[in-house]
C-alpha cells in the first residue's frame, strides 16, 4: 500500500536535498511495452517546480545500448547502456509482452547485476506492469510485497513463490522498491512518486498537463467491475463532487445515498463499482489529500487544517495522516512547504483549479 512510514521519512530526506533534477533511467528491454516505456518521461517530465524548473530528467537505456523492438511497431534507439544504471537515482523497469523473463522467469545475468548494483547503492527501483518479472528476476522482489498485472499472476507465483504477490492492488510502495500493475496503474505509481518527493501540489499539476487523475489510492482494485456506469443508470459521480466541496462537514454514508437517491446498499454497490473504494474510504482519502493540500499551500494552524478537512481534532487529523501518509501533518509541512509565489504567478490550485476551505 501506498504512503507507509518508511517511504514517507525518505520522502522528507530527499525533498530537503539540494534542488537537483532527479536522474531516472528507464530500462527498455526486448519486447518493451510501448505505452509503459513513454510513461516516465510524459509522467516526470510534466513535473515542475514553482519557477518551472524541471525536477526530473529521464532517459532511456538497453543491454549494450542495442536497439530493441517495442509492442507498439516500433524499435528503440537508445543512447545509454547499463552504465546510465550506474548514475541514476531512480531506475524504472516498464513492462515487456513476451520473451524471457516473461516466459520463462531469467534475466540475463549482466541485466540482474546492474538492477542488483543499483538497488545495492541506494537507487529507487520501480517496475510498471509486467517489469516485475525483472525486478523479480533479478533477485529484488524476494520476501517483498509486489503486484503486477492481475493476469500475469499466476505466472509470476509459478516463477516467483517467494514473492508477497497481491494482484488486487493499483501499485505497492515498498520504500526503495515499487511495482505497479498493468497501463495506466503505472501512471498512478509515477504521480504517487512525485506526489511523495515533491508534495500534492506539484503532483497535482502535472497530473492536469497530462489531463489524468492526480490520485487513485495504490490500495485500490485493479480491476474494478463497472469503472463506467451505464447511461441508464444513475451514477455516484454528482454525489462525490457534492461531498468533496463539504469534505469540512460530518458526511455520513446514509446523506451521501440520499444525495445520489439511492438505498444504503444500492449506492454502496454502485460507489465500489464506479471507484473501487467503499464510501468511508473514498472520504478519509479525499479528507487526506484535502489535509495534504492545505498544509502546502496556506498558513492555516494545523488544527484548523484538520477542521477543514474534516478530521475534527488535531489528533485525529495526526492519527489518520500519519497512517496514510507516514509523516506527522507538522513534519510534512515543514518538508512540502511552497516557498512565496514568485509575482504575477498564481499557486494553490487543485485538480479543479483552486483550493477549496470550507467553513470549521
Amino acid at each position: 500500500m501506498s504512503g507507509g512510514p518508511t517511504s514517507g521519512r525518505k520522502a522528507i530526506l530527499r525533498n530537503n536535498r539540494a534542488m537537483t533534477p532527479h536522474r531516472i533511467a528507464v530500462l527498455a528491454l526486448d519486447g518493451v511495452v510501448g505505452l509503459d516505456l513513454g510513461t516516465p518521461a510524459q509522467v516526470f517530465g510534466t513535473a515542475r517546480a514553482a519557477d518551472l524548473t524541471p525536477l526530473y530528467t529521464v532517459e532511456v537505456c538497453t543491454p549494450g545500448r542495442q536497439p530493441v523492438r517495442s509492442t507498439a511497431g516500433f524499435q528503440v534507439l537508445p543512447e545509454h547502456g547499463l552504465e546510465l544504471l550506474d548514475a541514476a537515482d531512480t531506475v524504472i523497469v516498464p513492462g515487456i509482452h513476451d520473451g524471457p523473463p516473461l516466459t520463462d522467469g531469467t534475466l540475463d545475468a549482466p541485466v540482474a547485476a546492474a538492477l542488483r548494483a543499483a538497488h545495492d547503492r541506494g537507487a529507487r527501483i520501480m517496475s510498471i506492469c509486467t517489469g516485475a518479472f525483472v525486478l523479480a528476476a533479478a533477485g529484488l522482489l524476494d520476501g517483498r510485497r509486489a503486484t503486477t498485472h492481475w493476469g500475469y499472476a499466476d505466472r509470476f507465483r509459478r516463477f516467483h513463490p517467494h514473492v508477497d504477490l497481491d494482484p488486487d492492488v493499483l501499485f505497492v510502495d515498498g520504500g526503495r522498491v515499487l511495482t505497479s500493475a498493468g497501463v495506466a496503474a503505472g501512471i498512478d505509481l509515477c504521480l504517487h512518486v512525485i506526489r511523495t518527493d515533491h508534495g500534492t501540489d506539484v503532483a497535482n499539476r502535472a497530473a492536469r498537463r497530462c489531463v489524468v487523475p492526480p490520485w487513485r489510492e495504490g490500495g485500490q482494485a485493479q480491476y474494478i467491475e463497472r469503472p463506467v456506469p451505464r447511461a441508464v443508470e444513475a451514477g455516484t459521480a454528482a454525489t462525490r463532487e457534492w461531498a468533496r466541496q463539504r469534505l469540512h462537514e460530518p458526511v455520513a454514508l446514509r446523506d451521501l445515498a440520499a444525495h445520489a437517491r439511492m438505498s444504503v446498499r444500492t449506492f454502496t454497490r454502485h460507489f465500489r463499482s464506479e471507484t473501487g473504494l467503499s464510501p468511508a474510504q473514498w472520504l478519509l482519502q479525499q479528507r487526506t489529500e484535502h489535509a495534504r493540500l492545505l498544509l502546502e499551500t496556506t498558513d492555516l494552524p494545523v488544527d484548523r487544517v484538520a477542521r477543514h478537512a474534516g478530521f475534527g481534532t488535531t489528533a485525529a487529523l495526526r492519527q489518520h495522516f500519519h497512517s496514510r501518509v507516514g509523516v506527522a501533518p507538522t513534519a510534512y509541512r515543514r518538508a512540502f512547504r511552497r516557498p512565496p509565489h514568485p509575482a504575477g504567478s498564481t499557486g494553490g490550485e487543485t485538480a479543479a483549479g483552486s483550493v477549496v476551505v470550507g467553513s470549521p
